[in-house]
């Protein structure tokens, strides 16, 4: 991790790229992490986090944001960011990630146009609750597209859909140190304003935008606005242990109970059934056909139509 932050310092400040990579590596933590703030609050082309800032009104969600014009991964920045001690609602940006991650190791694809984000989170937590930030940040941008007029729906465990199409997905990483959660960091991807055509053609079909589905660009910078806003009420009833209030509103939206899914999991492995809930852990429940119910603790779900 030290070694793409440095590579990150070497980009964009002048004072490092003089310097060889071996070099920077051996500069403090700490101090790598303050050039790299010092980046991160330089104006970008795109993303008014002066904006961001002078509207929220959050009590410590944005307390920090930072935002970058390019970086292999937000949660890679926002990890490290978070082992140098960075506070809780500490938000990274970029306006184009170069090696976006998506479950299970996957690609994100993350050109301009979209909405690139990570959060950091310290709950107070045993990591058995871990999962459920998952599902309540889904309510987040679920409820955040839907105040924009997108009628979005979540797909178990970490897609929001718009017609049936991908629209935005979630990644949550957390790190545990003994029986508690030292920080949970939550990238967060929403398809905005980007053409799906220069998507990778297997992504094409499954894939849409909110100006596609709104017929009207999107304003990146109003739509982080909202979902911090947002974030930070859910996130509330998360850390006050209200998860029944968090499982209703995604129970409510969900695209994935009452479907007949397949589960892909390690090795190849399918299991195929009725998605007939999610219980209070996050985990999804499966009515196999022979009336077996299974809890499904992750795992990539296909709707079939």
């Amino acid at each position: 991790m030290k070694k793409k932050m440095s590579r990150l310092l070497s980009k964009n400040r002048e004072d490092f790229s003089e310097k060889s990579l071996d070099e920077i590596l051996k500069i403090d933590e700490k101090e790598m992490a303050e050039a790299i703030k010092e980046i991160g609050l330089e104006t970008t082309e795109y993303i008014n986090t002066k904006k961001i800032e002078n509207f929220l009104k959050t009590k410590y969600i944005g307390h920090e944001i930072l935002c970058f014009d390019e970086v292999e991964s937000t949660n890679t920045v926002a990890k490290f960011l978070a082992e140098s001690g960075s506070e809780e609602g500490t938000v990274v940006i970029s306006e184009v990630q170069t090696k976006g991650k998506g479950r299970h190791g996957k690609k994100w694809e993350s050109p301009t146009g979209g909405v690139w984000l990570s959060l950091i989170l310290r709950p107070d937590i045993s990591p058995s609750k871990a999962p459920l930030i998952t599902l309540a940040t889904g309510v987040a941008v679920a409820n955040t597209l839907r105040n924009i007029g997108a009628d979005a729906r979540i797909k178990w465990p970490n897609d929001i859909l718009i017609n049936d199409k991908k629209v935005s997905g979630i990644l949550t990483e957390s790190n545990a140190k003994f029986n508690t959660v030292d920080y949970v960091v939550v990238g967060i991807g929403i398809d905005s304003n980007l053409n799906i055509d220069i998507l990778p053609e297997e992504l094409q079909k499954d894939s849409t935008t909110l100006k596609n589905e709104l017929k009207t660009k999107i304003t990146e910078t109003e739509l982080i606005l909202k979902f911090l806003n947002e974030f930070e009420t859910v996130y509330g009833l998360f850390k006050e242990e209200k998860f029944e209030d968090i499982l209703y509103d995604w129970r409510r939206m969900s695209q994935t109970i009452g479907s007949y899914v397949e589960i892909k999991q390690p090795l190849g492995k399918f299991l195929k059934g009725y998605a007939v809930g999610i219980n209070n852990e996050g985990a999804l429940i499966l009515e196999e056909s022979n009336g077996n119910l299974k809890k499904i603790i992750s795992g990539e779900c296909i709707i079939k139509k």
